[in-house]
Parts: structure tokens; sequence; C-alpha cells
């Protein structure tokens, strides 16, 4: 793999920027990337809470478990 295909230079990139992040739960947030470890826990800021599509809450910022994610995508 060349430096810039690693999967973790993918977060990089969307370091700042909003994200969807799913969850095993099929629970969705969205909010801007503030940051990442190895494991893929991640933090946001300015997070919404998503079921069903729907908007169920504001959280603000969020620290979210990594083995709970299953996508996480830039918007």
């Amino acid at each position: 793999m060349t430096e810039q295909s690693r999967p973790l230079d993918a977060l990089n990139r969307a370091r700042d920027k909003r994200v969807i992040v799913e969850l095993k739960n099929n629970k969705q947030y969205i909010g801007k990337l503030k940051a990442f470890d190895i494991h893929i826990n991640v933090v946001l800021e300015d997070a919404e809470e998503y079921t069903d599509g729907q908007m169920k809450r504001k959280l603000g910022m969020v620290f979210i478990r990594g083995d709970t994610i299953t996508v996480i995508s830039p918007q």
C-alpha cells in the first residue's frame, strides 16, 4: 500500500469535516470529526443522533467506541 492509501489516511482527510457514523445498533451520528485513534474510536463535535432517519437529539461533543462502528462516511 502506498502512504496515501491507508484507511487512517482517509479519516485524516475527513478531520474537521462533517461525517456520518453508522453503528451496529443502526443508529447514526452526524457531526464534525475532531479526533480518532488506531482503534477507530472517534470524537464528533456538534453531533446529532438519528434513528430510522429521524433526528432524535442534539448531543454536542461525543465519543464513540470504534468497535461499535460499521461505517464512517464524509457528508
